[in-house]
């Protein structure tokens, strides 16, 4: 029987989607997957290319590697009128019928279909003028595997971007297949989300350099179930220190950034421990952002991009590793102090702090954790 289908609306585009999608819990994954809680994220992506191709010189084109119903890849070549051509690929044939049917529905007509393992579609299209301006890599779990042929597939000077779903296994619950998938270990902390968008950024930038290849983490985006990284792909090899680790001691709530192993915490002298190697800079490009700030207006997205955008705009140069209210009100056994309020405190001694798109409560700063207890 013919699972049916709810017609839906996401930006401006008419959606096709299999009804259950909509009421399960957990999305079917037959006929065709489709998740609605993504739905944002797609609007940050739709923000995102769109930013990108204002300035992007060469045959503007998009490849959707593991698409499902093409809902980004359909709202890319609806939503967004500089792309010339956009590829929509997936190995289930019932997903790439239900795309056609939206595509048909929104009269998209720069939309091409293929049915292909998501590799062996990136391997076909790593050719000089095979590449895509813009690839997407969207698996359900990790996107390691799909690395390689991905950063092939992208045009020098284009964008990657890359979704990792694998929470487990990103904050710390199996250390080992991180490690394996990653080249990383994450530690668990209240800045666990952080931690697992550094890992993402470093396994592309250790998978890119073998290639002789650099990334330029232009955004990062994230939500309950989904990590969302989009790079720049660079054919030149990359000479800054962009790699090291994060040491965090459990026992005073320093965190720091080291580029050698070391395991003593230099505030308490406790045991800390070592997050990484992981991607050490800033996973924000400032003009970048800026531009997908200005973007944002013209489109039709959830109002909360705009708020999200602006927090991602003030922390592109803070440190990594940010710190939340309950955190400094559980070290000091008080109430919570207001976000404004500690952020004004720590200017006030000198230092640098703004708000992280990381966390609601959540801030990040240049001044030390007891520098900050000592103000609350």
């Amino acid at each position: 029987m013919e699972s049916e289908l709810a017609e839906i609306v996401e930006g401006s585009t008419r959606l096709l989607v299999p009804k259950e999608s909509l009421s399960e819990k957990v999305p079917p994954k037959e006929p065709a997957f489709f998740n609605p809680r993504a739905r944002v994220s797609r609007d940050f992506s739709i923000i995102a290319y769109s930013a990108f191709v204002k300035n992007f010189k060469g045959p503007k084109i998009f490849l959707d590697s593991l698409a499902g119903i093409g809902a980004r890849s359909i709202r890319v070549a609806n939503e967004i009128s500089s792309i010339e051509k956009v590829v929509v690929n997936d190995v289930n044939p019932q997903a790439l019928d239900i795309g056609k049917s939206i595509a048909k529905l929104n009269q998209v007509t720069n939309c091409e279909f293929s049915e292909n393992e998501a590799c062996r579609f990136l391997s076909l299209h790593s050719t000089r003028d095979g590449r895509g301006a813009i690839v997407d890599v969207d698996p359900f779990g990790s996107p390691s595997r799909y690395l390689d042929c991905a950063i092939r597939a992208t045009f020098h000077g284009g964008l990657l971007s890359v979704t990792a779903t694998d929470m487990t296994v990103l904050h710390g619950i199996f250390p080992e297949a991180c490690q394996r998938k990653y080249y990383g270990t994450p530690v668990k902390t209240t800045y666990g989300n952080e931690i697992a968008l550094r890992l993402i950024l470093g396994c592309m930038n250790m998978v890119a350099g073998r290639l002789d290849i650099m990334i330029v983490p232009l955004f990062v985006q994230h939500s309950m179930h989904y990590y969302k990284a989009y790079a720049k792909i660079l054919v030149r090899t990359n000479t800054k220190e962009c790699m090291g680790y994060i040491l965090h001691c459990d026992n005073c709530g320093n965190r720091k950034v080291v580029h050698e192993v070391e395991h003593t915490c230099n505030i308490c002298s406790s045991k800390a421990k070592l997050a990484g190697p992981l991607w050490t800079e800033s996973m924000h490009d400032k003009n970048f952002v800026d531009s997908m700030i200005s973007e944002e207006k013209n489109l039709t997205v959830d109002k909360s991009c705009a708020t999200f955008l602006e927090k991602c705009q003030a922390e592109t140069e803070m440190p990594p590793a940010y710190f939340t209210l309950d955190e400094i009100a559980h070290r000091k056994q008080s109430a919570p102090p207001s976000l404004a309020n500690i952020i004004e405190k720590i200017k006030g001694i000198g230092h640098r702090a703004t708000k992280t798109s990381m966390n609601p409560t959540g801030f990040k700063t240049d001044a030390t954790i007891s520098e900050i207890l000592s103000l609350v």
